[in-house]
């Protein structure tokens, strides 16, 4: 069994400048380098001897591979070990890589399986602990408290979001609202009669309610202070709109069911890249030949789970691109950062033999000022075979009281800065604010009609 403190109230300590901060469990949040790498490599030792002796696809793995768990010396022999990707869960559905028996898993989460079978993921009593400590950790880190009421605005279902963070509220001893998902006008009234003055959702439905709330002319009656948001990218200048329309201060969260869920990593107060727990999670970033990247080089971060126990994972890779940030933290937490994530490995478009990520899309519409937090990429194929990229962009209310030829320079601004970044010439259409569908999830930024233009040839043929 993992040896796991047991620390569970919030603690103020001075730091520099004379300054408190709380931590939840500063045993771990300020452990010596040297210290934690030491904690890591036992833990990297008994999480591989367990997946080898219980889960038959891990012993077959580490056989081909010539590798077995008492080869392990160093953090560095992690290279030594397989990887696993999300196929290998979806091959091993539902129940294949857990490594506990089945009657000591308490709960299953899953995928929603929109694009094949979903990957199940399982918890011990023991995980769900561990769990509901780092969210407690993530949102003490935030400067949430327990006098705070904190309305958790997504999904409870299989998604692990709804449950994970409830838990973590709960364990910090905050006031939870499980208000769920959609009715926006009921979210919004239970923010003010609730006094609610944190929010978790997704970023693009907060861009939602807080356009919801200005137009019904709520906002001065929301208690709001702090907003946690995640499960999808979002742009600094997002931020920047929900802080100013909300009147708080956005945080920017990341986590994946295949490790625990939310709360793999968070930022604190500095806003300035988000602290991986390295004390659960050991982390490389990989390039595409899967060696590792050099400092600041962003690659694809993979994720070995250190105290899981139900279904520990070796070497995952995540399909997220970011970097580790090497400078010192001054919040005095000495785990690691990661950049805020540049996007996915396997969210990128191959158009006209041109590699596309849509967040170099959303980097260039975010540098005009006249251009809204919305848009959404229509990858489309054409009779003569050729491949073409239309974007709607939703435009601020503003840019719409100038004159017709303003819009028309606005267009041209913004196709000829995507054409310089992307190499591949967009058709940009500009459309009034609202216009693209808002979701209580995740928004919906890339709508590829490739594969269904393919099926209609094939018909017809």
């Amino acid at each position: 069994m993992f040896s796991l403190m047991a620390e569970h109230s919030t603690e103020k300590i001075k730091f520099d400048q004379g300054m408190e901060m709380n931590y939840w469990q500063p045993k771990y949040e300020l452990m010596a380098r040297e210290e934690l790498e030491e904690l890591q490599l036992r833990r990297l030792k008994s999480v591989a001897e367990k997946v080898y002796k219980n889960v038959p696809f891990y012993h077959k793995k580490f056989q081909e591979a010539g590798v077995a768990p008492e080869d392990i010396n160093s953090l560095a022999d992690i290279s030594r070990l397989p990887t696993t990707r999300k196929q290998d869960l979806r091959d091993n559905y539902p129940f294949g890589l857990f490594a506990v028996p089945r009657e000591e898993v308490v709960r299953v989460h899953a995928s929603s399986g929109t694009t094949g079978k979903p990957t199940v993921v399982g918890y011990t009593a023991r995980d769900i602990e561990t769990w509901s400590d780092l969210m407690a950790r993530d949102f003490v880190m935030v400067g949430v408290e327990k006098k705070d009421i904190f309305q958790n605005a997504v999904n409870y279902g299989f998604f692990t979001g709804g449950l994970g963070v409830h838990y973590g509220i709960e364990r910090m001893g905050a006031m939870a609202v499980p208000s769920g998902v959609g009715n926006t006008e009921r979210q919004l009234e239970i923010m003010m009669d609730f006094g609610v003055t944190v929010l978790h959702c997704t970023p693009s439905y907060a861009l939602y309610l807080a356009e919801t709330a200005k137009a019904r002319g709520v906002v001065e009656k929301l208690s709001l202070r702090i907003g946690c948001f995640g499960a999808e990218p979002w742009s600094d200048e997002s931020r920047r709109e929900l802080e100013e329309a909300l009147n708080i201060k956005a945080y920017d969260s990341y986590g994946l069911s295949e490790m625990m869920g939310p709360g793999v990593a968070f930022e604190c107060q500095e806003q300035d890249g988000l602290h991986i727990w390295e004390d659960h999670f050991l982390i490389e970033i990989l390039d595409k030949s899967e060696q590792p990247c050099a400092p600041g080089e962003p690659g694809e971060l993979v994720i070995t789970s250190l105290t899981k126990e139900a279904m520990p994972l070796i070497r995952y890779h995540t399909g997220d691109v970011t970097y580790i940030m090497e400078d010192k933290c001054p919040c005095g937490r000495t785990s690691r950062k990661l950049h805020r994530f540049l996007g996915r490995a396997d969210d990128m478009l191959i158009v006209r033999g041109i590699n596309v990520f849509p967040s170099q899309i959303e980097d260039v519409l975010v540098s005009i000022p006249e251009i809204g937090s919305y848009f959404q990429v229509i990858v489309d194929r054409k009779k003569h075979g050729l491949d073409e990229i239309s974007i709607q962009v939703e435009l601020k209310d503003e840019a719409f009281t100038g004159e017709l030829s303003d819009l028309a320079r606005i267009q041209k601004k913004t196709e000829e800065r995507l054409k310089s970044v992307l190499n591949v010439r967009s058709k940009i259409e500009l459309v009034e604010k609202g216009s693209i569908p808002r979701t209580a999830g995740k928004s919906k930024k890339v709508v590829d009609r490739r594969d269904v233009y393919s099926k209609d040839e094939k018909e017809k043929k």
